[in-house]
């Protein structure tokens, strides 16, 4: 079940890697939008708007949580490539403790300070109450979040991508079963959507955890293994943290971007939550062959493997574009359709809006792209804090299209933060990733002499 990447035809290597990746990533969305979809259609349009409206937030912890958990796992790549167990092992019981630690941590946090932030973020008087409910609820769950995301990430990080996706539909499936449950039959609205949530993402971290420990021998701890390191901690942080703040200072921008939206009412606010959700499901190939180069660049460090990290990086670049095209296409053609899902057909102003949020963005996909390829390319190659500083890029675009338009334009200046933020980070990335892999190339060169110097 795992696979080596420093191997075979990049290209074919990555499509064969990102298909279940991208499967199981489709999913993912379809867990995160189970909520939006049924408490749109089931609860209403005013409870839509309060889970919308916090989307943002949502994302700001969760996706700080998923961004950390994904960099705990690069060591785990890196270690694989270079068919270092002991380490790998090493590595993994350090990811234990400093998951536990940071989780627990970060759920304190989150809890006590959502309604202050709620207030921060102009949420609306008339939805206030579900939104608090909504959410507070997904934070206290960190800890299953937590627990899935990294067994996730190590699994991945040894080139399985495909046991990830079979936990993800199960998981997907038993979510929108138990929101159907805990909505229709118990009529718990908002909270019974965020119970089904974090139900689901416990089953599914636990089961996770009975195949790693059944199927992975390499990780099974031998003497010595599972001490506390904190020189592997450190190396840990080093790696997770940058990709946590790059996920948190990216939502900053977005929270500050939700505020300004949440002062031009629910009808905003509900396109605002359709658009960005239906772009969500569209991306998703793209962002999946990023996700892809941070796992492939990683393991072809671990082998010093110079040449085939600059090829498979551009295969990624060119699958990116490719989709990038196909993606515009959907979205303006076939966006309204999607965002059927989330309300109903006669809601026009609401749809209408919604697509205009689409048709904007569409245009800009490949710009899009190349953050996704980019930014993972320098997660795997170990250069997390530089992908981290195109978060501030991405956060003062945002920032300053929502502070200085949205807020005199409207919902038309709204469109245009997305594409703002996606051309600021890519104005860092693009030429911080020549820079790496320049340094890169000089340092195997330096390492080869001193090994056949050793001979």
């Amino acid at each position: 079940m795992v696979k080596d990447m420093t191997k075979g035809n990049p290209m074919k290597i990555i499509i064969r890697f990102c298909l279940p990746l991208m499967l199981g990533n489709l999913f993912q969305q379809f867990y995160n939008m189970a909520d939006t979809i049924i408490v749109g259609k089931f609860v209403g349009k005013t409870a839509l708007s309060a889970v919308g409206s916090v989307g943002a937030l949502n994302f700001l912890v969760i996706g700080s949580i998923i961004g950390l958990c994904t960099g705990f796992a690069i060591p785990i790549a890196q270690s694989f490539g270079a068919q270092n167990f002991k380490k790998l092992r090493k590595i993994t019981a350090n990811i234990i403790y400093t998951g536990i630690a940071t989780g627990v941590i970060l759920t304190i946090l989150a809890v006590v300070f959502t309604k202050p932030l709620l207030r921060v973020l102009n949420t609306p008087d008339d939805i206030f109450t579900d939104a608090y409910n909504y959410i507070v609820i997904i934070f206290a769950g960190i800890g299953a979040t937590m627990l899935y995301n990294i067994l996730a990430g190590i699994i991945r990080s040894l080139g399985d991508s495909k046991t990830p996706l079979y936990f993800l539909i199960f998981s997907s499936f038993l979510n929108i079963g138990l929101d159907l449950l805990f909505i229709i039959v118990f009529k718990m609205g908002v909270k019974g959507a965020s119970i089904a949530t974090v139900l689901a993402q416990v089953i599914s971290g636990v089961l996770c955890l009975v195949f790693v420990k059944k199927n992975y021998p390499m990780l099974h701890f031998e003497k010595g293994d599972m001490k506390i390191d904190f020189k592997c901690i450190k190396e840990l942080i080093g790696n997770g943290v940058p990709m946590a703040l790059q996920c948190s200072i990216t939502a900053v921008g977005s929270v500050m971007l939700q505020s300004c939206v949440n002062t031009l009412g629910s009808n905003a606010i509900a396109a605002m939550t359709i658009g960005g959700k239906t772009q969500l499901m569209i991306v998703l190939p793209s962002e999946t062959i990023g996700i892809t180069m941070a796992t492939y660049c990683g393991q072809n460090l671990g082998a010093k493997k110079y040449d085939r990290i600059k090829q498979g990086v551009l295969c990624g670049t060119i699958l990116g574009i490719l989709y990038s095209f196909v993606a515009f296409f959907i979205a303006r053609y076939l966006g309204s359709y999607i965002g059927l899902l989330f309300i109903d057909a006669s809601e026009t102003a609401v749809l209408s809006l919604a697509q205009r949020f689409l048709d904007t963005c569409s245009w800009f996909y490949p710009v899009l792209s190349f953050i996704f390829i980019y930014r993972n390319a320098l997660q795997g190659l170990g250069y997390g804090t530089t992908a981290m500083f195109a978060g501030f890029f991405e956060l003062a675009a945002r920032g300053g299209v929502g502070f200085g338009f949205v807020l005199k334009h409207g919902f038309a200046a709204a469109c245009y933060a997305n594409p703002a933020a996606w051309f600021a980070a890519n104005v860092l990335l693009i030429p911080a990733y020549f820079v790496v892999m320049k340094k890169l190339k000089k340092k195997f060169k330096v390492d080869k002499l001193l090994g056949e110097n050793c001979d």
